[in-house]
């Protein structure tokens, strides 16, 4: 093993089509299992950055690190991980939590950080025997790793989740199921994926009080919940960097009372910024329209959490702010103070200039603004298209914005970034 993270280190930016045709320069490495780890390798680097500055950890599949999320968002679901325990009255890092389907095994080492014992559940092989050995280094000793396949019980083939948790008491079990069927081809649906939650939930509810399942961020909220049943208590939407990355499912078995829905912004210091809400609050919360802004106004952008969890109507209470539009999910304030307090939830530009979207304006706009960031929304264009009538090459810290307006019709707001006082 020592011959082949050598190996890697030192040809990590090598071509690796150079690499491949002289294999047999290198007749002692196996040389698959190197490509695989230096592409994964690639993969990890600012993502998850603790494993790829560990030089001696191996990645037997690119996909699984193409697949793994970030160190913030498994970061995220740890902390989650150790306040879900706590409500089932469990001591701080008191508490066990079993992953189900473990991949490359960046989830469980988080959750390793923060729990007494994690048992770490893969069903490919290779995977297994990698992680095994990558906790071993990490000095993860609170992890034990387990090489079956769930299924449901009385299944022909797999393992039925009691028997796979024989001998480990679990405060929670997590899930993260493969988004993937038959050739590959991406999957959407619960049951589509594997394993199939909708099959387990009543055996792994006869065995644990918390689930913990991870989606993907495609997939429809009320869909979702509605098929997972009343059990469902939390949905956090989780985004970062501009991208939401996943939903995180907290189902509690002794939980009847609706769920609620928590949008959270990984920010880059490492903060989290949450909006909580229920849904009942959204269907009740009313829009409050307004026209299109005035100059030295704030435009505020909710970030991708917010918009993924539709909380369209509720930042209007909650915020206070007028919306440009029904189906146009951007707002206003004049306050200075309001703007501040929404940066942390999105983006805040300041207006320069409001003006109705029509050629003379875009013509004049493209003119004085050769450099801009453009954004087209609910407009009989799209970005793009307005980027090209404007001429504007990125650039500069103006955005033009082409909206619509429910009270002015359709507009072009001239914006700069707001980055606070």
């Amino acid at each position: 093993m020592e011959k082949l993270t050598g190996f890697v280190a030192e040809h990590l930016n090598d071509n690796l089509t150079r690499l491949i045709l002289d294999r047999a320069r290198w007749p002692e490495i196996d040389m698959d299992l190197a490509i695989s780890c230096i592409e994964s390798r690639r993969k990890l680097k600012g993502k998850v950055q603790e494993w790829y500055d560990e030089k001696e950890l191996i990645f037997p599949s690119k996909l699984s690190a193409e697949q793994c999320r970030s160190s913030a968002t498994a970061a995220y679901k740890a902390e989650l991980a150790g306040r879900i325990a706590g409500n089932g009255s469990c001591p701080a890092s008191s508490w066990n939590i079993a992953d189900l389907t473990g991949g490359l095994g960046v989830d469980s080492w988080f959750f390793s950080r923060k729990a007494s014992a994690v048992l770490y559940n893969e069903m490919q092989e290779a995977l297994c025997k990698a992680a095994s050995h990558n906790f071993s280094i990490l000095g993860a000793d609170n992890i034990c790793v387990s090489n079956k396949a769930v299924s449901s019980e009385g299944s022909l083939e797999g393992t039925s989740p009691e028997e796979l948790l024989s001998g480990f008491h679990a405060d929670i079990i997590y899930m993260d199921p493969a988004r993937r069927g038959e050739g590959g081809r991406k999957v959407f649906l619960i049951e589509e994926c594997t394993p199939d939650v909708l099959t387990l939930k009543t055996e792994l509810f006869g065995i644990c009080r918390h689930l913990l399942i991870k989606l993907s961020p495609m997939a429809d909220i009320s869909m979702v919940c509605e098929r997972l049943g009343r059990t469902c208590r939390e949905v956090h939407v989780v985004a970062a960097g501009g991208e939401c990355k996943e939903l995180l499912i907290w189902m509690d078995r002794e939980w009847n009372d609706g769920y609620e829905i928590i949008a959270a912004e990984l920010q880059k210091d490492g903060t989290v910024s949450e909006f909580r809400f229920d849904p009942r609050e959204e269907t009740l919360s009313k829009d409050c329209i307004t026209t299109a802004g005035t100059n030295g106004s704030f435009l505020f952008e909710p970030g991708k959490a917010l918009m993924k969890a539709g909380a369209f109507n509720t930042i209007t209470k909650r915020f206070r702010l007028d919306k440009l539009g029904q189906s146009t999910h951007y707002y206003m304030t004049d306050e200075l103070e309001k703007a501040e307090s929404l940066m942390k939830h999105g983006k805040v530009f300041r207006i320069i200039k409001a003006l109705p979207l029509d050629k003379r304006t875009i013509k004049e706009i493209g003119k004085t603004y050769p450099k801009a960031e453009v954004t087209a929304r609910n407009i009989p264009m799209d970005t793009d298209t307005l980027r090209k009538k404007l001429g504007a090459a990125s650039g500069d810290d103006i955005h033009i914005f082409g909206l619509k307006s429910d009270l002015s019709g359709n507009i072009l707001l001239v914006t700069s970034k707001y980055n606070g006082v």
